[in-house]
């Protein structure tokens, strides 16, 4: 990567661009397709599913942020692990100091981790916990892995996954999440991105002996063209296959931060984690100055939020 990146620029687009697309879809959560096709989302509100203020994010964001600060320091799975803890026992990185949201795999992750459970096998293994909580979060995971070699930033990926979600599926949605975004920040164009990576994903997955069968779930990103597909084929559950392919169609369907996440948020469903992802992509792609003014200044914890970016990207400029 180029050295003379201001990462603190990269770091408050990515950070904020989570956190705006999650403050957007929450009260909408839970909300049908049909319904919002009805009455759509064209921007920032309060109420809603979670009754909650306007500008309020969810564990989406707030777990984002407990692991982008233990990155602050450096890597340490024990840190990020702790932090989880923190956020589900004290309302650490919480919007309003509460958690009002939070999945059922994770809560049994954090309780597992909080009673002594190594963080690397606190998360579920099984094929039926492959929910989206690892995905959601995993973003800020870029800086650190930024430079390293493809093995490397796998196995780090799963690590960092596995603190409550350790399931293949789970691992390689994080993986192909991160390297689509890390493309980003290379300046390639999105869609040369998608083909590029339907070759180096497959390819690298195979050389470390992760059967077919383990992936072919993937094959709409890894062998489709998946933006070509009707509004209709895309779902967007809880189910960590289904955010990344509506958050990567969202991103491959659109042309700036405004339309991606809003286009994620009326797939309706699991609204925030769609919004969120799709938001952190985006928001990589065009730049923080390309999200609305009126939408950050109703967002809780903006200055904590920029203080968090600006210390990230210091320590990715060290």
């Amino acid at each position: 990567m180029n050295k003379t990146i201001d990462y603190k620029e990269i770091a408050k687009s990515l950070l904020f661009g989570v956190a705006i697309g999650d403050a957007l879809g929450v009260p909408y959560e839970f909300k049908s397709r049909q319904t919002l096709k009805q009455n759509p989302a064209k921007g920032m509100i309060g109420n809603g599913t979670h009754n909650q203020p306007a500008g309020t994010f969810s564990d989406d964001s707030s777990l984002s942020f407990c692991l982008a600060e233990a990155l602050t320091e450096g890597f340490d799975l024990n840190t990020i692990g702790q932090n989880f803890v923190k956020w589900h026992d004290e309302g650490y990185w919480t919007a309003r100091g509460e958690v009002y949201d939070v999945g059922n795999a994770t809560r049994q992750a954090i309780n597992k981790l909080a009673k002594g459970v190594p963080p690397e096998i606190s998360g579920g293994f099984e094929e039926t916990d492959n929910g989206n909580g690892s995905l959601m979060r995993i973003l800020p995971l870029i800086f650190y892995i930024k430079e390293k070699p493809i093995r490397e930033r796998f196995e780090i990926t799963k690590q960092v996954s596995s603190i409550t979600h350790g399931h293949t599926h789970s691992i390689i949605a994080c993986f192909y999440c991160l390297e689509f975004a890390l493309q980003i920040l290379s300046g390639k164009d999105k869609f040369i991105i998608y083909d590029k990576l339907k070759v180096e994903i497959p390819m690298f997955l195979n050389s470390i002996s992760i059967e077919t069968y383990e992936f072919s779930i993937f094959d709409r990103l890894l062998k489709g063209d998946i933006h070509k597909l009707h509004e209709d084929e895309i779902e967007s559950s809880g189910y960590v296959l289904h955010t990344l392919e509506a958050s990567i169609w969202c991103i491959l369907n659109t042309n700036d931060y405004r339309s991606a996440v809003l286009r994620a948020v009326n797939l309706g469903d699991d609204s925030d984690t769609t919004a969120s992802l799709t938001g952190g992509f985006a928001g990589l792609l065009y730049g923080i100055e390309s999200i609305p003014q009126e939408w950050l200044d109703k967002l809780a914890k903006r200055k904590n939020i920029e203080d968090l970016a600006i210390r990230l990207g210091n320590r990715c400029n060290m």
